[in-house]
């Protein structure tokens, strides 16, 4: 099995829940120095808040409030002590959320988790993840780079020309979405490319179901999964036990009932609620929208955090598209531009081991031209193509859904 980076990563489960609690104070304390958290927590001692039945009781932050927050107060709403000017890397992504980069050397906490999915230093990655304006090519980048990897930046896309990387640097590993990870190892093999230096995988921001788990196997990959999210990093990885995810080192995760803020018993499905202990960027009691359960006892493999069956859906009406989120908030902006619609739906499935979107939208006219024009608002704002269906007046259901995940769980 993959060997651990750290000695924290087998340590006794007590213990790191002991050293969790013994640091959040500290990160309560940072987080009171930004207005709108010493708002949002008014009233809270720090230094009282030993335990998980404490922080149960702390207010719940909703990852889907954020960009409504973030515009009343740019950059961060208020939600970050210290100085724009003194972080790294600043970057928006999808809503749109407005992110800075953690500290240090693996500010986003990734080398762990890379190790697990057979990673090694001195190997080269493939990292597919965008650099442009997102986090994602840095979070993954920075992991890499800690574990003592080299990396080739190539983002998404670009096929033939990553091929070419790909036989000039004979890369080990990928990183990116394992849509992407699809196409290229079948483009490779259709134009007679060698890509047969790929051996490990570590993907994310897609869904994996078991039918394209076994293709990627099938071409002599090793893939891994990895849960994380732009704001918070690595949250959850894959382990070679392959019974669920371990949730990283440095974040407390809980399970609540969607829309509040109590925790689930554990096996229930419920909203992932994270605390991250950073001083710099301390996120307090996070719902991030994310649906998971918790699974008992320890990892096969030796890692004693603890684990989580994975990603099983979305708690409110954001879905994340080929590493993009989409929100409510785009399809209203989609509305916005074309007034002669009415009712819209963004609907998310998957077609040939792809996330697909269709938007049907209600319109009394318009036709091809319409429906062609719509097409081209849907990419612009949400940076991701779909295809658009019209349908007549009073079709689609008056029940307030605008983003229906139709994606199989699992």
């Amino acid at each position: 099995m993959p060997q651990h980076p750290d000695a924290r990563a087998t340590r006794d489960p007590a213990a790191r829940e002991a050293d969790l609690f013994a640091r959040l104070p500290a990160a309560l304390a940072a987080a009171l120095r930004a207005p709108a958290y010493a708002a949002h927590l008014a009233g809270i001692d720090p230094d009282s808040v030993a335990d998980r039945a404490a922080l149960a009781r702390l207010p719940v932050l909703r990852k889907g409030e954020m960009p409504a927050l973030q515009r009343a107060a740019l950059p961060f709403g208020g939600f970050v002590p210290g100085e724009v000017g003194g972080f790294a890397r600043l970057f928006t992504s999808p809503g749109p959320i407005f992110e800075p980069q953690r500290s240090g050397d693996d500010p986003w906490g990734g080398a762990r988790c890379l190790a697990a999915a057979g990673f090694a230093p001195g190997e080269v990655v493939l990292n597919t993840f965008g650099y442009h304006l997102t986090p994602g090519g840095f979070i993954f980048d920075t992991a890499a780079r800690a574990l003592g990897c080299a990396v080739i930046p190539a983002g998404p896309g670009n096929v033939e020309q990553q091929l070419d990387l790909i036989e000039a640097y004979r890369p080990a590993g990928y990183c990116g979405t394992p849509d992407f990870l699809r196409i290229l190892v079948e483009a490779a093999g259709k134009a007679g490319r060698d890509a047969s230096s790929l051996r490990k995988a570590l993907v994310s921001g897609a869904a994996f179901p078991p039918s394209l788990q076994q293709e990627i196997a099938g071409h002599g990959i090793d893939a891994y999964q990895a849960f994380a999210t732009a704001d918070v990093g690595f949250i959850a990885y894959e382990t070679a036990a392959r019974e669920g995810l371990v949730v990283n080192e440095d974040i407390l995760l809980e399970i609540v009932r969607p829309g509040t803020g109590d925790p689930v018993p554990e096996g229930e499905v419920g909203e992932i609620v994270v605390t991250v202990l950073d001083p710099d960027r301390p996120l307090i009691r996070y719902a991030l929208g994310d649906l998971t359960a918790a699974l008992p006892g320890i990892s096969p493999c030796g890692r004693t955090g603890p684990r989580i069956r994975g990603w099983m859906g979305r708690a409110d009406q954001a879905a994340k598209v080929k590493g993009m989120f989409v929100r409510p908030e785009q399809v209203a902006e989609i509305a916005r531009r074309h007034p002669e619609l009415g009712r819209l739906r963004l609907v998310v499935t998957r077609a040939d081991e792809a996330d697909a979107m269709t938007l049907r939208a209600e319109a009394a006219s318009g036709g091809a031209a319409l429906a062609e024009a719509v097409g081209e608002t849907l990419r612009a704002v949400t940076k991701l193509r779909g295809t658009v269906e019209l349908v007549a007046p009073g079709t689609l259901p008056n029940d307030g859904k605008v983003v229906a995940d139709e994606r199989p769980v699992g």
